[in-house]
């Protein structure tokens, strides 16, 4: 990866982590967490510096579980999206 380009990363994931506290302070439900092909993977609980922390009340073993923002790969009004499978997002 080139600087440029982990410039690029950063600025998406800074645009990535304020869009999604401010959809988060909005209030409501916690938003949907769904892999790259649409598989869900969980609820959004909040963000813990550069991660996002998923509630443990939807995880299959009962923990909380974390993705890094650099795996966001969009979000809209009702979920995350994960550039990543469910299984590599829940190790």
């Amino acid at each position: 990866m080139t600087q440029n380009q982990n410039a690029d990363a950063g600025q998406i994931t800074e645009r990535i982590a304020k869009d999604l506290k401010e959809r988060l302070d909005q209030g409501g439900e916690h938003m949907q967490v769904k892999d790259r092909n649409g598989e869900h993977v969980g609820t959004v609980d909040h963000l813990d510096g550069d991660r996002m922390k998923m509630t443990k009340s939807d995880s299959s073993d009962g923990q909380h579980h974390y993705v890094a923002l650099t795996q966001v790969e969009s979000m809209d009004d009702v979920a995350v999206y994960l550039n990543i499978t469910r299984e590599e997002a829940l190790k």
